[in-house]
């Protein structure tokens, strides 16, 4: 149990420096967002397997304090970079550290996944570490919704939990009608699926 001396220094931002896409960046995290220590064992392992093209909008669906988007944001300066959470400390957190590593070409803005999300805006990359918690109907819901917010050619890359590789590889295919798995590891899959 902690005191409350303990509490003052828990409330406060915890700071990582970490390295993603070859990048360096500073991140402020919180307890009570997911991974706030250092970056997760899945989103290490998606981020070694992400390639964006030069001018590309991304989504970072699920963007936590922002490592996945903030990262892509750097390493392509002149792609633009949606960052959504139904967290409203992790679009805080995730704002604030785009301020903090001076990337003014990601924002981001709550929504619940696709629903707060503009029509008119498409995109050339959707990308996300898809918790296993959400259930398979949010998971069916997000895959139908990244279809319709999808360009044409553009892709859908997720990192989940080895358990739910037969369960995206079957909803990619039947949604996309594609399914390539990128990289499996000893306990997540990196699975990427084309709009036709």
């Amino acid at each position: 149990m902690f005191d409350r001396k303990d509490i003052i220094n828990l409330k406060k931002d915890i700071e990582i420096v970490v390295n993603l896409l070859d990048n360096e960046l500073t991140l402020h995290t919180r307890w009570g967002v997911f991974s706030p220590r250092s970056i997760d064992e899945g989103t290490l392992l998606l981020m070694k397997h992400i390639e964006v093209g030069i001018n590309d909008i991304c989504l970072d669906l699920g963007c936590g304090y922002g490592p996945i988007g903030l990262a892509l944001a750097k390493h392509c300066t002149k792609c633009e970079v949606h960052m959504i959470d139904k967290d409203f400390v992790a679009i805080e957190l995730a704002n604030n550290n785009a301020k903090l590593n001076n990337l003014s070409n990601a924002k981001a803005y709550f929504s619940d996944a696709f629903l707060q999300i503009p029509d008119e805006i498409k995109f050339d990359q959707v990308i996300s570490n898809l918790p296993a918690k959400v259930g398979r109907e949010q998971l069916s819901i997000i895959l139908y919704d990244a279809l319709d917010a999808l360009k044409p050619g553009g892709k859908i890359t997720v990192v989940t939990i080895n358990g739910l590789k037969d369960f995206i590889k079957n909803n990619f295919k039947s949604v996309f009608g594609n399914y390539k798995k990128l990289k499996q590891g000893q306990k997540y899959i990196v699975s990427q699926a084309t709009k036709q």
